[in-house]
């Protein structure tokens, strides 16, 4: 549960709803497919390469176990893919692709990091679901699809601006040290749980708020 992170992965999940949602027509059965391959994709095996590389979260789960698990959920999401791409249109093999290239450059940093960071981070889980989910659906790129795939890569930046200074806090920083003086003359000690709390909060309210959006918008078009 550590490791599968589920706010972070149901608010990247959300991205692939929104980008159904804006299609002209959305089928059911695709978004549920979606959302179960980028379930596995993303939610699983990118989390599971992520610990693998490094360890962040410091789990006591074995290099084989993360390697497992992330080798068989992308098998499982390339086989939707393929699926997909059988029954709508076979240059759906393009997405599929791409993700399987994003998932492993990105989470273990191959060719030196080059996608590992705030650029990549926000195309990659903030602006590809959300093409992914219009594409499939409309079977084409109109200025709506643009417009939701922008929009979802300027939420992804925000939230990479708060979920980076988070990690440095509560995994780098041994000791925070320092007082604010406030113009009223309050005095308040610096601490790494007191930077970290505002950050924290307006993440878990962005992530609530944006599964609540893609909730609504797809009940809209149900």
């Amino acid at each position: 549960m550590t490791v599968l992170h589920l706010p972070y992965t149901a608010w990247h999940l959300s991205y692939v709803a929104l980008g159904a949602a804006v299609a002209p027509v959305m089928f059911h059965q695709r978004l549920i497919w979606l959302l179960i391959a980028f379930f596995c994709a993303v939610g699983v095996g990118a989390h599971a390469l992520d610990e693998l590389h490094g360890h962040p979260l410091q789990t006591q789960l074995s290099d084989q176990v993360l390697i497992g698990a992330a080798v068989l959920t992308l098998v499982v999401a390339v086989v939707i893919g393929i699926a997909g791409a059988v029954l709508v249109s076979w240059w759906l093999l393009v997405l599929v692709a791409m993700g399987v290239v994003l998932v492993i450059a990105y989470n273990l940093e191959l060719g030196g990091g080059w996608l590992h960071n705030d650029v990549g981070f926000a195309i990659a889980w903030g602006g590809f679901p959300a093409l992914v989910g219009y594409v499939t659906n409309a079977q084409t790129l109109r200025w709506q699809g643009i417009a939701v795939v922008l929009a979802c890569i300027s939420i992804s930046v925000a939230q990479r601006a708060l979920s980076t200074p988070v990690r440095q806090l509560r995994r780098r920083t041994r000791e925070v040290a320092g007082v604010q003086y406030l113009q009223d003359g309050t005095v308040t000690e610096l601490s790494v749980t007191g930077l970290a709390r505002p950050l924290e909060r307006a993440l878990a309210a962005l992530s609530c708020g944006m599964v609540l959006c893609a909730v609504a918008f797809v009940a809209a078009r149900w």
